[in-house]
């Protein structure tokens, strides 16, 4: 069994890479990159929390669902530097990985919907499914590294900004989502390098088909034409 088949593997990944994108998409919308908390002393006040996202800011008061203050051009005046890379890094990232997922059901498709025949008229104009899922691999790893650089930069950004001024700066839970995203990628890069590397040579079910293939006649198309010829010479010969 070769990698022309659809293997589990190749579809895993790529459900992986639909998820891995879902929560780069989540990461980048969310206003939870980072919070300043502001306490206050007076006992008739409430304390403050600032959420600051990559598009938005929202002011809130502890307990309050509501935002006292909300800025939707926030993304127009980005003072913090990890947060105007990432702007820049993560829809990068994400059209990465989406370009990957095309290859990759692009590859799955040819494989699934193919003709057990091969055209000969159309033999140049074949797709090759295992490249196909090699290079979506590529892009997939890419797409993790330029998500996942960033956002841990913010965590380190945090400690800059919390020894520069005060102690009151947080990351909040889209760094979480994002570098678990970014995860997700580099998963789904691993499963299809895997795949590419020993599929021919692993006998585990893991790699079998999810499919039955009709009898593959293949080599029965490559001798027809010699045996044309050789039926011609005779006829001549005759």
């Amino acid at each position: 069994m070769g990698c022309r088949d659809v293997h589990a593997a190749t579809v895993l990944s790529f459900l992986c890479g639909i998820a891995s994108v879902a929560g780069l998409f989540a990461g980048t919308l969310l206003p939870n990159w980072r919070k300043l908390r502001l306490i206050t002393f007076n006992r008739n006040e409430k304390n403050l929390t600032v959420y600051t996202g990559l598009w938005v800011k929202c002011a809130r008061y502890d307990g309050g669902n509501d935002c006292l203050m909300y800025d939707a051009a926030w993304y127009s005046s980005v003072d913090q530097l990890d947060l105007r890379v990432l702007q820049f890094a993560l829809p990068l990232s994400i059209l990465i990985a989406m370009g990957a997922l095309l290859l990759c059901l692009i590859g799955m498709c040819n494989t699934a919907f193919r003709s057990s025949v091969p055209n000969i008229k159309l033999a140049k104009c074949l797709v090759n499914s295992a490249g196909c899922h090699l290079v979506a691999g590529l892009l997939f790893f890419l797409a993790g590294t330029v998500s996942l650089s960033p956002s841990i930069w913010v965590i380190f950004y945090n400690i800059h900004l919390n020894r520069k001024f005060e102690p009151v700066f947080a990351f909040d839970y889209a760094v979480y989502v994002t570098v678990a995203s970014a995860g997700g990628l580099f998963m789904t890069a691993l499963l299809l390098f895997i795949w590419y590397c020993a599929c021919k040579s692993l006998p585990s079910p893991f790699w079998q088909p999810l499919y039955s293939h009709p009898p593959d006649i293949i080599n029965q198309v490559a001798l027809r034409p010699t045996c044309n010829l050789l039926v011609t010479k005779r006829k001549k010969e005759a």
